[in-house]
């Protein structure tokens, strides 16, 4: 757990609305700490950038250090993980979301960094056919080793996702739009309960938060930002899976969608988002892993020429002069130079074709 004496006041200022981790950043660096923070007075705020009269005043009105400090006696009493936004711990790819959360909460044993972090999301009016999809992805990482799988915990596909990786050995997270004092669905308690000493559950929300409908949209961005890529395995034509898909593509994520027959109310959504180019068609893992990379290599793998004089234009130079011997993931590539994520895309394959830069799995780029 982080320094319990700071932990309160992150806490607290994780509920003040409108401060996010963008804003908290702004604040930190005009005032020196979080305590400063809760000390300031209007003044103070309006010479922050982007804060202003505004937003300093609803900070002033919310800010609830004794909150903080109670929820902070619960995290202790129960054991529950903490991280903050800028601690070591913090799962790094969620830490590249404009949106991440200031603090996060977690129970079981949850490793951050593991290699391969999918997420499974869908229809709480899972088919047949859809809880075979999910048990037979989940088979094949078994086999495969080295996979997460994240999910919300909640009726139909998801909680078939979270029983079939507890049947194969599939480390699992689920992503609750409540604090840990509860679990909802009630009837999913032993699901998760299970799910503890296999992966373990996670959330941005207190204790005492209330469940409403809006949390479990805000739940579906830490479900895309914790993982590598997002499948949607079944979906009627609007759904909260959508809604995952959707904020996984603007978090520069892999999308995939499992097709399914037109006339199938609840694969209506999946077919959509491969016809519009939202994602990616996948009929099973071996799809997945070819697209993101993540296919098994030789011993021996044949390495590219490696030419020795190669012109560059003034984009490739530019991209290439960005990349160290050091991975770094296209979307941080990309704020790098100041260019569009299909501009980059572009002259990287070329770079790559030439033998200057290499593809690692889950968009990062190296130089050879």
């Amino acid at each position: 757990m982080a320094n319990p004496e700071k932990l309160a006041y992150y806490i607290a200022l994780s509920l003040i609305p409108g401060i996010g981790c963008i804003n908290a950043k702004k604040l930190f660096a005009y005032m020196g700490s979080v305590e400063a923070i809760f000390e300031a007075g209007q003044k103070h705020f309006q010479k922050v950038p982007g804060i202003g009269s505004v937003l300093g005043q609803s900070i002033i009105e919310h800010r609830d250090l004794d909150r903080g400090k109670r929820e902070l006696d619960f995290l202790q009493k129960y054991k529950i993980q903490t991280s903050l936004y800028w601690d070591d711990n913090y799962p790094a790819r969620l830490k590249r979301c404009v949106d991440a959360p200031l603090v996060l909460f977690a129970k079981g044993n949850l490793n951050w960094n593991a290699e391969r972090i999918v997420a499974i999301v869908g229809t709480r009016n899972a088919t047949d056919y859809g809880k075979k999809v999910c048990d037979e992805l989940v088979s094949a990482m078994a086999e495969r080793g080295g996979y997460v799988v994240v999910s919300g915990l909640a009726y139909g596909i998801d909680s078939a996702a979270h029983k079939a990786c507890l049947q194969h050995g599939v480390s699992t997270w689920a992503v609750l739009a409540h604090g840990l004092d509860k679990i909802y669905p009630a009837l999913h308690r032993s699901l998760a309960e299970k799910m503890l000493g296999q992966g373990g559950l996670v959330t941005d929300f207190i204790s005492e938060t209330d469940i409403e409908r809006q949390n479990f949209l805000r739940r579906n961005r830490i479900v895309a930002g914790l993982a590598d890529a997002t499948i949607v395995v079944e979906s009627a034509e609007k759904g909260g899976a959508l809604v995952t898909a959707d904020i996984a593509g603007s978090y520069n994520r892999d999308v995939f969608a499992v097709p399914g027959r037109s006339s199938d109310t609840f694969s209506r959504g999946c077919n959509e988002l491969i016809r519009d180019n939202k994602a990616c068609l996948i009929q099973g893992l071996e799809d997945l892993e070819l697209f993101m990379g993540w296919q098994a290599k030789p011993d021996k793998a044949p390495k590219i020429q490696k030419q020795l004089f190669v012109e560059l234009s003034n984009e490739e130079q530019t991209v290439f002069d960005a990349l160290s011997a050091d991975s770094i993931y296209i979307d941080q590539l990309c704020q790098l130079v100041q260019m569009p994520m299909g501009k980059v895309s572009a002259l990287l394959l070329n770079l790559e074709f030439n033998g200057l830069v290499a593809s690692l799995p889950g968009k990062m780029y190296r130089k050879n």
